[in-house]
C-alpha cells in the first residue's frame, strides 16, 4: 500500500520528529507505546473496535534502516492478538521530500494478515489503512506545530483510544460506492 501527506516543517524537523518513535508511536491511532527496548527496538499495544468486537494487538516495532542521507527509513511490525485471534506483519518504509518549505512524507507498506483478522478484503484493508494515515498525519502535523520547547520534554502519556470499527467502516463503505460509480 501506498500513501503519502505533506507536513508543515523542513524535512530536517521532520526527520528528527520520524526518528524519534517513542513520540510517533502514540500518533498511530488506537496505539500507545509500552516499553522501549532500547534505541532501535519498541514495544506497543494496538487497540481496535470494530462494531462489538475489540482487538488488542501486543506489537513489537524494529527499526530496520535509518538513511539519513537519503532520508527514508524502514521500520518493521509484528503483531499478535492477545486472544489469540490472528496477527500481522508490516514492513513500513518512509521516506521524507522537500516540497513548498514542507515535506512530503511517502510511505510504502508491505502488510500481512493472519487468522481472524485476514478475513478482511483488501480494498477494506486499504481503506482502513488510508483513514488511519490521515488521522497520524494529523497527529504528526500537530506535535510539528507544537512549541519548541514543548518538544524537548515528554508529553503525558493518554491512555489510547481504541480505532473506532463504525466511523472507518462506513468511510471504507463510501469510498468502495464511489470507485463502483466510477468504474461505470
Amino acid at each position: 500500500m501506498e500513501s503519502s501527506f505533506e507536513v508543515p516543517a523542513s524535512p530536517e524537523v521532520a526527520w528528527d520528529l520520524l526518528m524519534d518513535v517513542p513520540r510517533v508511536i502514540p500518533c498511530m491511532p488506537g496505539a500507545e507505546l509500552t516499553d522501549v527496548v532500547d534505541d532501535e527496538t519498541w514495544k506497543a499495544r494496538i487497540s481496535v473496535k470494530l462494531g462489538p468486537i475489540g482487538l488488542v494487538f501486543a506489537t513489537d516495532v524494529k527499526r530496520e534502516e535509518a538513511d539519513v542521507a537519503a532520508r527514508r527509513a524502514t521500520l518493521s511490525a509484528r503483531a499478535r492478538e492477545l486472544r489469540g485471534r490472528g496477527g500481522g506483519q508490516a514492513t513500513i518504509q518512509s521516506t521524507l521530500v522537500p516540497v513548498d518549505g514542507g515535506t512530503r512524507v511517502e510511505l510504502v507498506t508491505d502488510l500481512t494478515l493472519s487468522g481472524a483478522v485476514a478475513q478482511y478484503g483488501r480494498g477494506m484493508v486499504e481503506d482502513v489503512s488510508s483513514q488511519l494515515v490521515g488521522k497520524f498525519a494529523d497527529c504528526l502535523k500537530s506535535e510539528l506545530s507544537s512549541d519548541p520547547g514543548e518538544e524537548a520534554s515528554p508529553r503525558p502519556v493518554e491512555a489510547a483510544k481504541p480505532i473506532s470499527g463504525l466511523s472507518l467502516a462506513l468511510g471504507a463503505l463510501r469510498r468502495a460506492v464511489v470507485r463502483f460509480v466510477r468504474r461505470r
